[in-house]
C-alpha cells in the first residue's frame, strides 16, 4: 500500500475526524442511526490519517503526497 496522503491532507483528517465524532457524540446524541454514521466516517477518517492512505484516492488517481 502506497501513501497517497500527504502531511496537510493528513492533518485535516485527523481534525475532521475528531470533529466528526465530537458531533456524534456531544450533538447527535440521541439520534442513534446518525450518530453512527458520523462516528465511523470519523474513524476513518482517522485511520486514514494515520496511515497515509486513502482508497478513493487511488480508485481516482490522487496523490497529495509530494515524497
Amino acid at each position: 500500500m502506497e501513501k497517497n496522503v500527504g502531511k496537510l491532507d493528513r492533518i485535516m483528517r485527523l481534525l475532521f475526524g475528531i470533529l466528526l465524532i465530537y458531533i456524534a457524540y456531544i450533538i447527535f446524541n440521541n439520534i442513534l442511526i446518525l450518530s453512527m454514521v458520523l462516528g465511523i466516517l470519523g474513524a476513518i477518517a482517522i485511520i486514514e490519517s494515520f496511515i497515509g492512505y486513502c482508497g478513493l484516492y487511488k480508485l481516482f488517481k490522487i496523490n497529495t503526497n509530494r515524497m
